[in-house]
């Protein structure tokens, strides 16, 4: 079953970020990442959100314009 993120933060810790989510229940996921990694993760999040951004602002293609 999927769990609710409830927060997250991110932490350099020198040359590595530790990524702490939190879900619902309070319980907590850490994880180590590199820079690239993170990279990565910001990429895919953006794509993401790029492709859903015209169904969560509710822009209609067939407007016109006025």
């Amino acid at each position: 079953m999927s769990k609710t993120l409830a927060g997250f933060t991110i932490t350099r810790s020198g040359e590595e970020y530790l990524i702490s989510m939190e879900d619902e229940d309070g319980e907590k996921t850490e994880f180590v990442a590199s820079y690239e990694q993170l990279d990565l993760i910001v990429e895919a999040i953006e794509e993401q959100l790029d492709g859903d951004e015209e169904d969560a602002l509710g822009v209609d293609d067939e407007a016109e314009p006025a």
